[in-house]
């Protein structure tokens, strides 16, 4: 909805960003020995995940509903966050892989008929070009009023990706470079994504999917940002309007209209049973993000801070932790701000989500990318380079917002010293500064020998060394957990047995060795005693090969090859 709404109003520019694509916190310790940069870095995540993820699901859900179903944004709120925590609670990180998986067909199926439907209603592309720069509302004016022409007609460059550097709405520049730097942050060091790898079977598998991945975020452009122009095309009048008091009456908001631009779509043009598969669609498409939101924040708060307040929490107690208490919290904060949604500027919240990330994720792109590619870098360096880049960032986040969101209607108050210079433009500036003060930090303290960087740095990814871990003494420092034999213990009432069931706490069976693995601990370690064998089973476990088969290597890397040129291509089609 915030794709297609943006599309509506600026053109296709917006697409370009769909192009451009353990926990961290814990690698990071691995990497430099430092609790101080896994705490940073896991509140920070926590708190880019509620203003610019959970904040923009919920008021595009809430419009949404309150579009087709008519209900009160309270009360559309509520009922999202609920559905979607329950079975995040319940089923855990299961639940949701397997949910995202069931959602993606649906949305993919419901968005290509919406767009095979808009096309035909439309005339097709070259009757979109023509008839989109004429797309104005009839009603101009109210009272003395009288809105500007720039505010009423669609950007001259409404069908090109590459803008001017200095007068469009998304430079040329800031697209290549600034977009890239947030694509770093949101696709390699993003918890939401790293623990869908992480819980890849093989190498093999995690890279068949980050291409398939890849594949699928060429169709925004197609199946949302297009038909959000088409949408304008056809109804101007609501999704273009731009007197306050008919907007109001469209929409509920004042500012504009354009984030029904999508829903608007499915109401008014599909017929009532492609209706109720597309109603199913964006229904899946904000459950299964926030869901993905709500497990990802879950463990990084479980993992990374709950385990520092508690070092000797237990299994159970960190598993309710994750599901329950987490997840909780996430949607006490998320419905306290809804009085917050009725009041922001929704016309740009897709907008808005990239301004957030522009401001508080190049330094974090920066640590990482550093601690991967160069081994020179220590904990000081990193620390306060992501410090700094972190204050700067947040300066600039507070000072513009203080003076409101711009918006073509509205006076733009905000001084020229702190707005002049795009968000774009910010990420890439921010992400340079925090670079050279990793680096420069860096290069006057003490390196960290190779004896703890084994596996851990890309120039040593293939050495077959031991490492020293640098967070052993940490982990040892920790007390050990208590032991409690009957944590999973079969309960005795049924109410216990349903809070165990709801909790993920029931009694399961062990799993059990594949028989190929089981002949190697054999031949390795002989038969032992019965006492003895789990934990050679469990060994075996932890050691089966996850590395890439030739022929499936050479797959990966074909379908990879092929989906950047198909991305370039793109980019030049409609540069």
């Amino acid at each position: 909805m915030g794709l297609a709404g943006k599309g509506a109003t600026s053109g296709i520019a917006i697409g370009a960003f769909e192009w451009i694509v353990v926990t961290l916190p814990r690698y990071l310790r691995k990497r430099f020995r430092s609790c101080r940069i896994q705490m940073l870095l896991a509140v920070l995540y926590l708190i880019i995940y509620i203003f610019s993820k959970i904040l923009v699901e919920i008021c595009m859900g809430a419009t949404f509903m309150r579009l087709v179903l008519g209900m009160d944004v309270y009360l559309a709120t509520v009922v999202l966050l609920t559905v979607t925590g329950i079975y995040a609670i319940t089923g855990g990180f299961a639940a949701v892989v397997y949910t995202d998986v069931l959602h993606t067909g649906v949305v993919v199926l419901g968005s290509v008929l919406l767009v095979g439907y808009a096309f035909q209603e439309v005339g097709g592309y070259q009757e979109l070009q023509r008839k989109y720069m004429d797309a104005k509302p009839n009603l101009t004016h109210e009272g003395n009023w009288t809105v500007q022409l720039e505010c009423l007609t669609p950007r001259q460059d409404s069908f090109h990706i590459f803008r001017d550097p200095i007068t469009g709405d998304f430079p040329w520049p800031g697209i290549i470079f600034g977009a890239s730097t947030l694509s770093l942050y949101y696709w390699c060091a993003n918890q939401i994504f790293v623990q869908g790898c992480l819980a890849g079977k093989s190498v093999c598998h995690v890279k068949a999917g980050c291409v398939m991945c890849g594949y699928l975020k060429l169709l925004p452009m197609f199946s949302m940002v297009l038909p959000g122009m088409i949408s304008r095309v056809l109804y101007s009048d609501k999704v273009a309007c731009v007197v306050p008091s008919e907007c109001e009456e469209y929409c509920g908001f004042s500012t504009g209209c354009s984030p029904m631009a999508y829903p608007l779509l499915v109401v008014e043009l599909l017929p009532k049973g492609v209706q109720g598969l597309m109603v199913s669609a964006l229904w899946a498409s904000l459950m299964s993000s926030l869901t993905s939101v709500f497990s990802g924040a879950s463990a990084v708060f479980t993992m990374d801070i709950y385990t520092q307040m508690r070092p000797t929490a237990t299994e159970k107690e960190l598993m309710i932790t994750g599901r329950i208490c987490a997840i909780t919290v996430l949607l006490a904060v998320s419905i306290a701000w809804v009085p917050a949604i009725q009041v922001a500027n929704k016309e740009q919240l897709f907008e808005y989500t990239q301004a957030v990330l522009s401001y508080l994720t190049p330094p974090i792109a920066a640590v990482f990318l550093l601690a991967m590619f160069c081994k020179r870098v220590t904990e000081q360096g990193a620390f306060w380079g992501l410090t700094s880049g972190l204050l700067i960032g947040f300066c600039r986040m507070v000072s513009e917002f203080s003076y409101g969101t711009w918006s073509c209607l509205a006076n733009d108050k905000c001084p020229l010293i702190i707005c002049s210079v795009h968000y774009l433009y910010f990420a890439i500036i921010l992400f340079t500064i925090s670079l050279f003060a990793v680096l420069g930090i860096s290069l006057f303290t003490d390196r960290i020998p190779d004896k703890h960087l084994h596996r851990l740095c890309w120039s040593l990814r293939n050495s077959q060394e031991e490492r020293v871990d640098l967070d052993e003494e940490i982990r040892w420092k920790r007390p050990t957990p208590q032991a409690q034999p009957g944590i999973f213990r079969e309960a005795q009432t049924c109410l216990w047995k349903a809070w165990d069931v709801y909790c993920g706490l029931e009694p399961l069976p062990s799993p059990k060795v594949a028989p190929g693995e089981a002949s190697v601990q054999k031949m390795e370690h002989g038969d032992k005693s019965e006492g003895t064998e789990c934990g050679d089973a469990s060994k075996g476990t932890e050691l089966r090969d996850i590395s890439e088969t030739p022929c499936l290597r050479k797959v990966s890397n074909i379908c990879g090859f092929l989906l950047i040129l198909l991305t370039v291509f793109c980019f030049l089609y409609f540069s």
